[in-house]
């Protein structure tokens, strides 16, 4: 089987965009310069560029149900997601698509998942209740209480004592309302109220305080900082900038929209604030226009870049 390619699902996402654009007929000069500039833009969208090549043409000498989705379903979300797989799986996987031992996507097969920027709500029981965030899985194992978050963020409202697992450490909580989100290299805990409980691997035990977060590693703990204005906001459909950087503003927004949303430095630093709807992303855009000296530049509906306004 081929290993698992050296490149993020964000990026496969990016190069499955470009082929699919590109099979639809010749690109116009202003979508071929934007695909050159995402391609020379870092060698990680390079090496996604050559694999996705190299997987296309493998795919016919492919007998399984993904590849067939990846050759001859419309231009839809069925053939995006089948040549996303593909493309971060390898051609050759597809053969012995279904051994869930040889998956090397754990969040593919996971009990719950939630699309990129779709949002879902899973009962526990007993007043408890799981939301997942965009782009989001995990695995959940009701008789022992344990939620295993393998991809994205989650806001857990617990009623009664849970565990819950992530890449970087443990957290039990009680009576606890917690928002937890995984990053590569971090996990990041909110705890709003309630118990909390934060074992990161070979640390000892550490008490949560109420109305804080932090983050952590599995061999380090961050000090404890106030609740962040964005902190779970997106549970209520709802981003939240307070004098919040606009790199930072649009790299949070991107979470929830298909494609590549860029920020040209020269704008970077600028100070947003307000509260967005996240489920009108091209809204929020349009308002960027209106409260800062930016203009909103689409090459395609999946390639958007804000500069400064001339």
């Amino acid at each position: 089987m081929n290993r698992v390619a050296d490149f993020s699902a964000q990026v496969a996402e990016q190069a499955v965009h470009w082929l699919m654009e590109m099979q639809q007929g010749a690109l116009s000069p202003r979508q071929q310069l934007a695909w050159q500039q995402w391609l020379d833009a870092h060698s990680e969208h390079r090496r996604a560029w050559e694999h996705i090549q190299r997987v296309n043409q493998r795919l016919r000498g492919v007998a399984s149900p993904l590849a067939h989705a990846a050759l001859n379903a419309p231009k839809s979300g069925s053939r995006r997601q089948a040549l996303k797989l593909l493309l971060i799986l390898g051609a050759g996987s597809a053969a012995t698509w279904g051994m869930h031992e040889h998956n090397p996507l754990p969040s593919l097969l996971a009990d719950y998942r939630s699309p990129m920027g779709q949002r879902r709500k899973i009962a526990l029981g007993e007043g408890s209740q799981l939301q997942l965030n965009t782009a989001s899985a995990v695995d959940v194992d009701g008789t022992q209480r344990l939620i295993r978050l393998l991809e994205g963020e989650i806001l857990l409202t617990a009623a009664q004592s849970f565990e819950v697992r992530t890449a970087h450490g443990t957290l039990r909580t009680r009576d606890a309302r917690l928002n937890v989100r995984q990053f590569a290299d971090r996990t990041q805990v909110a705890l709003f109220e309630g118990r909390a409980e934060l074992t990161a691997n070979g640390r000892a035990p550490l008490l949560l305080p109420a109305a804080r977060q932090l983050s952590f590693t599995s061999t380090a703990v961050s000090d404890t900082q106030p609740l962040d204005a964005n902190s779970g906001a997106w549970a209520e459909g709802m981003l939240v900038a307070a004098h919040m950087r606009l790199g930072d503003f649009l790299d949070e927004l991107g979470r929830y929209r298909r494609g590549q949303l860029n920020c040209d430095k020269k704008v970077a630093d600028l100070l947003i604030s307000g509260t967005y709807p996240l489920d009108d992303s091209e809204r929020i855009l349009d308002l960027l226009e209106i409260s800062l000296p930016v203009k909103v530049k689409r090459f395609t509906r999946y390639w958007v870049t804000v500069e400064a306004r001339v």
